[in-house]
This record gives structure tokens, C-alpha cells and sequence, in this order.
């Protein structure tokens, strides 16, 4: 009986250590960039192991600025499916921790409310996307003055509020699951979706 304990323990040991000795290290420190790559590895060279920089929660506070992604290009005139009607509606795009609307996505708006004034009975969904940083709970509060700021938008340029709806996904949907500032500025955006 001790011979069976005795070797239990041994067992659990050897397994402790080897799970101790194998936990994943990141290659590159937190605060610097990995070099990009532009040529492929030559076949002798290890794969890289995949690193993740852990998520530190943002507040109103944050002075970082960074640049918008730019807007998406005008689309031709709407044909007669629900996939058309809805390819006529562009998203905006937002800068880090902010729900102000930019330049560009006033444009896009006033395109949009063009688009929706000659299709009165089109009700749309305005959703509010964030990118990964920050906390749940301040990613869905975020995305939501997000959807408000462009529904209030509409509204003024004479929409009717009961054609528009908002939703919050926060940081649940990203366009690009990267993590770098370019993955990042694709997901900080509103999308407008048909619900007729």
C-alpha cells in the first residue's frame, strides 16, 4: 500500500515539473513590437510560437490618438434583393475610446440618410462594435454611445427615430481578430443592417 502511494506521488511530481518546465513564454516583451516579416522563414528556421499581450482596461483618461480607418468607397444605386438594400449602407469607423463622429463618417452618414429618405419603408439597426481593449462592461457602454451618436445623426438629418434601432456588441463581433492598431481600427465602427 505504501509502495502504491510512494509511487503516486512520484508520478504526480514528474507531472508537476514537466507542466511547470513546458508553460508557454512569450517571445516578444509586452511594450515592443515584433519585426514584421517580409520574406518567408527559410525551412531550417523553428516556427514562432504564437504570443498574446494581456488586455489592460482602458479608461476615458487614455491620451492615445490614433488614425481612423479610412471610409468605404460610395456604392452604385440599389437593385431589388435585401443583400442590395443592405450593401448600400456604409459603416463608419471611430477613433480609440471615443464615440465622436469624424469628418468622414459625417459624409458616410449623409450618404446613408440620402439613401434611406428614398427608401421610407427601410428600417435599419444601427450596432456599435468596439475594438478588444477595455473591459466588457465599458466596451458595450462604448459601442452603444457609438450607435446613438450615428442614430442621433440620422435623426437630424431627418430620419425618423422609429426607422432606427441600436445595438451594442462591444468587442463580441471584430471584423479583424488581429491585435495590432490596424486589426483595431477596423473593429472601433458602426454597421448598418436592414430589418425592413
Amino acid at each position: 500500500m505504501r509502495k502504491n502511494i510512494a509511487g503516486c506521488l512520484v508520478v504526480l511530481c514528474m507531472g508537476a515539473l514537466v507542466a511547470g518546465g513546458c508553460a508557454k513564454k512569450d517571445l516578444v516583451k509586452p511594450e515592443e513590437k515584433a519585426p514584421s516579416v517580409t520574406a518567408p522563414a527559410p525551412e531550417t528556421a523553428k516556427p514562432a510560437q504564437e504570443t498574446t499581450t494581456p488586455k489592460a482596461p482602458v479608461t476615458e483618461q487614455t491620451p492615445v490618438r490614433e488614425p481612423v480607418v479610412a471610409q468605404e468607397p460610395v456604392r452604385e444605386a440599389p437593385k431589388t434583393g435585401t443583400g442590395d438594400l443592405q450593401g448600400q449602407l456604409q459603416k463608419i469607423y471611430f477613433n480609440f475610446d471615443s464615440s465622436d463622429l469624424s469628418e468622414d463618417s459625417r459624409n458616410v452618414l449623409t450618404r446613408n440618410a440620402e439613401y434611406l429618405s428614398k427608401q421610407p419603408s427601410l428600417k435599419i439597426r444601427i450596432e456599435g462594435n468596439c475594438d478588444e481593449r477595455g473591459s466588457d462592461d465599458y466596451n458595450m457602454a462604448l459601442g452603444e454611445r457609438r450607435a446613438k451618436a450615428a442614430k442621433d445623426y440620422l435623426v437630424n438629418l431627418g430620419i425618423s427615430s422609429e426607422r432606427i434601432s441600436i445595438l451594442s456588441y462591444g468587442e463580441e463581433k471584430p471584423v479583424d481578430p488581429g491585435h495590432d492598431e490596424a486589426a483595431w481600427a477596423k473593429n472601433r465602427r458602426d454597421e448598418f443592417v436592414v430589418v425592413k
